[in-house]
């Protein structure tokens, strides 16, 4: 049988029911082995976290408990980012590669909006050669409507498959779930949690209860 793993990146500042609902979809669409949910350490494209790294890796440990299938917090983002090394997907997914062996299927997550803007990863057009590249449609979004850069859907589409396809092969396909439309923005919670309006509807019980504890995402 071949060992499946799906990975699912993000700064989690803080951590949402969107985040769970696209880890819950593809582990049990892939039938995975293992959801290893890792946190960023310093992406570049985003340089104003306002939770520690510490902070975002409890929070996304107390999201993820309890589920069905086995989820592990992977922290190696964290600590390339307190080598002063910023994050980049392409070397998580080298690494990951090189621990699992070049038989298993490697799955990485991500939501529509990432998509849009894949072209200005680093090294985006190597990441296809490590993992299988699964989006969350967000509502409304399709392929050839979506404003996709050319490169980008023109990758994405010659390269989509199945699910049988993905739990069956290493790397380089691609799936879209389009019933899967998550619209939730982390930026909109820290909005609401700052001018003190609830969030339950959004966030784990357990991930807001240590939101208040720590005093986070206030003015």
């Amino acid at each position: 049988m071949v060992y499946r793993v799906a990975l699912l990146g993000g700064s989690y500042d803080p951590v949402h029911n969107g985040h769970i609902a696209l880890g819950e979809y593809f582990a049990t669409l892939l039938q995975v082995d293992q959801l290893r949910v890792i946190p960023t350490g310093l992406p570049w494209q985003k340089s104003t976290l306002k939770a520690s790294s510490s902070q975002r890796a409890d929070m996304v440990a107390l999201a993820f408990a309890g589920r069905h299938f086995s989820v592990a917090v992977d922290f190696q983002e964290i600590e390339r980012a307190a080598q002063g090394l910023p994050t980049y997907t392409i070397d998580t997914l080298r690494n990951v590669r090189a621990e699992l062996g070049p038989q298993a299927s490697i799955a990485f997550l991500m939501g529509a909006d990432q998509l849009l803007r894949l072209d200005t990863w680093h090294e985006w057009e190597a990441l296809f050669g490590y993992a299988h590249i699964c989006v969350a449609a967000r509502p409304g979004f399709t392929i050839d409507g979506a404003g996709l850069p050319a490169a980008v859907e023109q990758a994405f589409t010659s390269r989509l498959g199945t699910p049988e396809q993905l739990r069956g092969t290493p790397c380089g396909r691609t799936y879209l779930a389009q019933d899967l439309a998550v619209d939730i923005s982390a930026t909109q919670i820290r909005a609401a949690l700052q001018r003190g309006e609830q969030a339950n509807s959004l966030i784990p019980p357990l991930v807001l209860d240590y939101i208040e504890q720590h005093h986070l995402y206030k003015s």
